[in-house]
This record gives C-alpha cells, structure tokens and sequence, in this order.
C-alpha cells in the first residue's frame, strides 16, 4: 500500500485543525500534523474514505469534506510526494485509527500492532435510521462495530430490549455458536459500522488470546441479563428441549456461570453427557463418542431433551483434567458444523 497525505485546504470553525495542515497516511497508520491532537471524527472520516476508495491514483487527488463537530474542514487526498516518504514512521507515531479504535471496550486491551492487524480485516458500511443490519432467525455472518450512531436490539413482539450505541458491539453470539441471529438489530439514528466476516473473525480470535477474555467476558454479562430466570430453572434439575435452548447456547451459559454438574441430553441418535467443573468441560460422551468428539457432535444436533443436575457423579472428577480451553472448544467444534454443512 503507498503512502499518500491529506492537506486541508478548508476550514469552518475547526477547533483543531488551519488550512495547511497535513495528515500522512502510512501503510494503515494516519499521523496527525504535529503538535496536534488526533481527531476521532476526522479519522473515522478518512478510514472510511480509504476502505471507499482504496489506492489514490498517480497524480490524482480527491476532495472531500469531515462531517463536523463544532465545525468542518475540507481536504485533498494525494499520493504522497517523494521527498516525504522518508517520514514513515508507524511504530513510533500514534495512528488517528489506532487511536479512535483504541477508545472502544473490544480493543481496550490489543495493542497498537494488533489493533492495525484487525483493522485490515475491517469493512465500514454506512445505514440510514430505520433499516435492519441484522434480522433474527438469519445465519450469522459477521461481527459488527458500532462507529457511531445508535442501534435498537428488537425481538418477540417488536419489543425493544436494548440499546447499543458507539463502541459497542453485536452479531457475536451466533458466530460463537453458530445458531442463527436472536434478535433483530434495527438502526434508530444513522449509524457507521466495522464488520468483520466469520471467517475472519475465527482467524483474529484465534490468535488474540485477550479478544478471547474480552468476548468470554461480554457474552457472560448478556447471558446474565436475558437468560438468568431460565438458566436458574435448568440448573435445579428442570428439563427443555434443545429447540429452544440449543447446546452450544446451553454450553455457553454452564462455562460463563462456572457452574458444577452434568448436562444429559436425550437425542435421536442416542443419550449424551456433558460433565462441568466450575464451568469447564471434564467429560463428555455421545452415541460411542468420549470427550471431545463427544462434545463436537453433540454441539450440530437441535433436536432432543436436556437435564441438568448440580453436583459431580465421580469422585475423581474433582481432580480430572479439562478437555481444553472452553472458548478453543467451542470454535473447533463451530467449524466442523461449518464443514459439515459445506459437504451436504
């Protein structure tokens, strides 16, 4: 990717920036005039600018304008001239991406070269109030970053649930898990959007061990607030049906809430067992299936009946090895449905 500058050859009450300044892009790093703050807004404008239209062509410039705070500015795009490409610096000066991606809860705790490697996954779409960016009961396909504006998560009913506005996040469940979408998310004030498709987004988590916590940590807040009252009637020994709670979601909810038991599944293709300590999985078994197998092809079925009973049926579960890391599991056994349904 070459380097290119914006100059800004207008302003309008900016409380930030005069006409003259420059702003470099390197690579996927933008450096501010010096001496200057990063301006979030401005960023996120030329962020979206650059996902819009990519490489500038030799010798020619694009014009646009920020969309304002207290005031506006106007700027020229332009390959960057020759004699200042030797200002490439990225390691050592702070990016206006790095910058603005880094105030968001998701990217707390990434630092500067993990946030500039997600960000070359990253889509920016905009969408007018009253669209859907997602509807429930849709596959899930990618995660979603609320750059700004706000979102409604809608469900049964048309009834409102929640509210999610800049920094926030949705779309992760059901790539989690791989069920469809649970609830529609409906924009009630124009928004900017990152998404990141499945794939993608199983490649970063993969590798970024603390986007993993932070997931892990996100999904147990959401599990708290909408599926405590049925999670508390599972956990007292009260039978469901898989059709409503389906295992990976039933998974999710033993592993974030470290509870201690087993889960009995009774399924067409036989009875299943999945045994947790403290919310990880120490056993499983399923239709000549152990353990991890078990559990991987436990997770594709939907149809069946399900029991949970606190407290461990072995003496030697106290101190039995994990099968592995919970979210790892989950993922491994998301792709192989994946694979699968690929095949069919």
């Amino acid at each position: 990717m070459s380097d290119a500058y914006m100059r800004i050859t207008g302003v309008h009450d900016c409380p930030l920036y005069r006409v003259g300044d420059e702003i470099f892009r390197s690579g996927k790093g933008l450096r501010s005039p010096q001496h200057k703050p990063v301006c979030l807004i401005l960023a996120s404008d030329i962020m979206e600018m650059i996902m819009r239209y990519g490489e500038v062509e030799r010798g020619r410039k694009y014009a646009f304008d920020c969309s304002g705070c207290t005031g506006s500015v106007h700027l020229e795009y332009r390959q960057m001239r020759p004699a200042a490409k030797g200002k490439k610096r990225i390691g050592q000066d702070a990016t206006a991406i790095v910058a603005m991606l880094s105030q968001f809860p998701l990217f707390e705790s990434l630092d500067e070269e993990s946030i500039i490697e997600l960000v070359s996954f990253l889509k920016l779409k905009r969408f007018e109030r009253g669209e859907a960016i997602i509807k429930k009961g849709e596959s899930g396909e990618n995660l979603f970053i609320i750059v700004s504006g706000r979102v409604e998560v809608v469900g049964e009913g048309d009834m409102t649930m929640a509210y999610l506005g800049k920094g926030e996040i949705f779309g992760e469940m059901s790539l989690l898990s791989g069920d469809a979408v649970g609830a529609t998310i409906r924009v009630v004030e124009p928004a900017r959007v990152l998404y990141l498709n499945g794939d993608d987004f199983r490649r970063v988590l993969a590798s970024l061990p603390s986007l993993q916590m932070y997931l892990a940590c996100l999904l147990a807040r959401r599990l708290a607030q909408t599926n405590m009252m049925v999670f508390e009637e599972f956990s007292s020994g009260m039978i469901g049906k898989l059709s409503e709670m389906p295992p990976s979601g039933l998974f999710q909810m033993f592993n974030l809430n470290q509870k201690t038991g087993v889960l009995q599944l009774e399924l067409d293709g036989g009875n299943g067992m999945v045994v947790f300590r403290d919310g990880e999985v120490i056993r499983a078994a399923y239709n000549q299936k152990k353990d991890r197998e078990a559990f991987f092809a436990l997770i594709q079925e939907r149809e069946g009946r399900f029991k949970f009973m606190p407290g461990l049926p072995l003496s030697e579960d106290m101190d039995a090895p994990i099968l592995g890391d919970f979210i790892k599991l989950l993922m491994e056994g998301v792709r192989r449905m994946d694979e699968e349904s690929t095949c069919r």
